[in-house]
């Protein structure tokens, strides 16, 4: 059935977004119970019986979206009763915004929760609600079946129900109608009132009825938003590199063309999203040096995220990189692979920007008549100034870094790892994202933010799609489980979608430093089975880089956020085949692809971790264990729920080591599990029916 507007659905002690109250229906408790008649609106609320309470999933309340992809379901669940014994019937409405809803019933679940799903097929935002009412019909038809059953006399009741179908009659139109009036003739007919009764029990005639129910007195819900996003904004995989170090030869500034030509190398490892820095000129003045250093030589390319210069700025490209049309050619090539090109969007200026000298009322003023530049006491970082988004023309400036975005999805660009979005205002980024997704609903925004918890959830829930997690700092067996068990569950998995990075240009953890290959090969396989999406920063990342700038530092020595680097892809030390390897098992297993049904197994050895993911149909079942011992050999005992798993209890079922090759029987839920870092210290392993089960899929 559909017509159900797309609107907000008033409760009944609340009106409608945007409708003044009426005077009476909010006066005070004391006035209202001393009042000797209800005022009309109250009048009509005291007939909606039905009560909706505990609605899922929705986020804070309903003030934010939840997040699905096209293809998704979204099920959804309340509570749903009323006083009394009279049967309550439960509709769940949904349907795109801006187009008439559809309904679903719900179903029950026990207890007066309720329960019903709709799929969502294209992108946009989606919108749903519930509405509940009592129900006459049904709660006459229970009764009746009970006096049958009991054989009373049901002389009346079967008029009591005729007139309750006449009443459905003159709701509806058409043959329908004239069903219902015919039914109605025929239980007030001359035969015996238990054969009239058993006759109104006839399923076509509930059908009928629930068809034209009584809704007059129904309670609705408020509306609930859902934004559907692309699937990459679910599964993706990305990789990060320096265009400026793309370059075959040793001390050339790298090109556009020099990325094209670095495509097959990506591609070949299966990633599907290529992320650049930023492309933009850089400044001069105040310019960093290698590691850091405040005083650069004429030589130095400085940091590619002290955008403008004389060039331009944030939709200008740094000469030495090419030009737009070089830019344009990048991302179609890199589309010909399956790639996306993700774009930095860094809202700060250098001191050259020409915003700096056009729209100087952007900046924050110091009292000596300087600009404020970005510092974190005692860090100062002069060749940065921050936009100020406080100023008097604060609406200037949204539009104009509003346009940013635009632009650069005009050519061609759709995915954005926006950098340090915590530290701007949280309205500016709600109201962003929104125009840009009202035009653009394919477009998908990485928050960078490194920050506190509640920080990076509030973003997600404001409209990031994906963001950088702590994924980097959790390296014991408790920090992962607990964390992951957070990520993939409710609440948080209806807003927050993580993207986990075992390093960054600006992160190179200790782990890596001191763990030699194993830990980097670890860290890969736990990002990339963990999270539905993940990246590195290549290839520092696949070449082992892990030398950093000083002890107890986090930054990587001779950085090429500071410098132009040279880097030797074929390095027979280089990890990129078990990164393609790990890249084609997400590909080809949707178990890896989602980050529900994620379920940790205890193994007796604390060194040893060991998880499951399922598909949503439950065909696909990936095991991975990983050994965050990165020197010694490990080995522990395993223990598979197998039911929960959907695995055969008592019967044989098949281990295939996805990575290692070849396949094992496995019986019951006990194995053994043994590994040696010094060959790989993971395994990822698909469970499955043996070939004998009749179950076999």
């Amino acid at each position: 059935m559909s017509g159900v507007p797309p609107t907000p659905i008033p409760t009944p002690d609340r009106p409608p977004s945007g409708e003044a109250p009426e005077e009476d229906a909010i006066s005070s408790h004391a006035e209202r119970t001393m009042s000797a008649r209800p005022s009309g609106r109250i009048a009509v609320a005291g007939r909606r019986r039905a009560v909706i309470e505990a609605i899922s999933p929705q986020v804070d309340g309903g003030r934010f979206a939840i997040k699905r992809v096209v293809g998704e379901a979204v099920t959804v669940e309340a509570d749903a009763f009323a006083d009394g014994h009279d049967a309550v019937s439960v509709m769940l409405l949904h349907g795109p915004e801006g187009e008439p809803w559809t309904e679903t019933a719900m179903e029950p679940l026990g207890n007066d929760r309720w329960r019903a799903s709709f799929g969502v097929d294209r992108l946009g935002r989606y919108g749903y609600g519930i509405e509940a009412w009592t129900d006459a019909w049904r709660t006459w038809r229970g009764d009746l079946e009970k006096r049958l059953a009991a054989g009373q006399d049901v002389t009346v009741d079967v008029l009591i129900g005729a007139a309750l179908v006449d009443a459905a009659a003159a709701r509806a139109d058409g043959p329908d109608r004239a069903e219902l009036e015919a039914r109605a003739a025929e239980l007030r007919g001359p035969s015996d009132a238990t054969a009239r009764a058993h006759g109104a029990l006839d399923l076509a005639l509930d059908a009928l009825m629930s068809r034209h129910a009584d809704r007059s007195n129904a309670t609705r819900s408020d509306a609930l938003a859902v934004v559907v996003d692309p699937v990459r904004a679910r599964f993706s995989t990305w990789y990060e590199l320096f265009p400026r170090s793309t370059a075959r030869e040793p001390g050339r500034h790298g090109t556009f063309r020099d990325v094209i030509e670095r495509l097959p190398y990506v591609a070949g490892m299966g990633f599907d999203v290529l992320y650049l820095p930023p492309i933009h000129p850089i400044g001069r003045r105040f310019r960093k040096g290698p590691n850091n250093v405040t005083t650069a030589s004429e030589h130095d390319p400085g940091v590619p995220w002290a955008i403008g210069g004389p060039e331009g700025g944030h939709t200008a490209i740094h000469p030495q990189l090419g030009t737009l049309d070089d830019f344009r050619d990048l991302v179609r090539e890199a589309e010909r692979r399956g790639m996306a090109v993700a774009l930095d969007i860094a809202f700060q200026a250098s001191p050259d920007h020409p915003a700096v000298r056009d729209h100087r009322t952007w900046f924050r003023q110091r009292p000596d008549g300087t600009v404020q530049y970005a510092e974190n006491p005692p860090k100062k970082y002069q060749d940065i100034y921050p936009f100020d988004f406080e100023s008097a023309d604060w609406d200037g400036l949204w539009q104009h870094l509003c346009e940013v975005v635009r632009f650069w999805i005009d050519q061609g660009v759709t995915v954005f790892r926006v950098d340090n979005p915590h530290t701007k205002p949280f309205a500016f980024w709600e109201w962003l994202i929104g125009e840009v997704k009202r035009d653009h609903p394919e477009a998908i925004f990485l928050a960078e933010a490194f920050t506190r918890p509640k920080v990076m959830y509030r973003l997600g829930k404001l409209g990031f799609s994906q963001s950088y997690t702590y994924f980097t700092w959790r390296n014991t067996k408790w920090e992962l489980q607990s964390y992951f068990e957070e990520l993939s569950r409710p609440p948080v998995a209806d807003f927050f979608r993580p993207n986990a990075w075992p390093n960054t240009p600006d992160i190179l953890h200790e782990t890596l430093q001191h763990g030699g290959r194993a830990a980097f090969q670890a860290r890969l396989i736990l990002a990339a089975t963990l999270s539905a999406s993940y990246g590195i920063y290549g290839p520092a990342y696949e070449l082992l880089q892990a030398t950093p700038r000083d002890p107890g530092s986090e930054e990587y020595l001779d950085s090429e956020k500071y410098q132009l680097q040279h880097w030797e892809l074929d390095d027979e030390r280089s990890i990129a085949p078990l990164i393609g390897a790990v890249n084609r098992i997400r590909q080809e297993h949707p178990a890896l692809q989602w980050n529900g049904r994620l379920d940790f197994h205890p193994i007796d050895d604390d060194q040893l971790i060991c998880y499951t993911k399922r598909s949503p149909d439950g065909a696909d079942i990936v095991l991975t264990v990983v050994s965050l011992d990165f020197r010694n050999p490990r080995s522990g005992t395993l223990e598979l729920p197998l039911e929960w798993l959907g695995l055969p209890p008592d019967a044989p079922y098949e281990a295939e080591d996805l990575l290692a090759g070849g396949a094992e029987s496995w019986h019951g839920g006990r194995h053994e599990i043994a590994i040696d870092p010094a060959a790989l210290p993971a395994r990822i392993v698909q469970l499955r029916r043996g070939a004998g089960d009749p179950g076999v899929r």
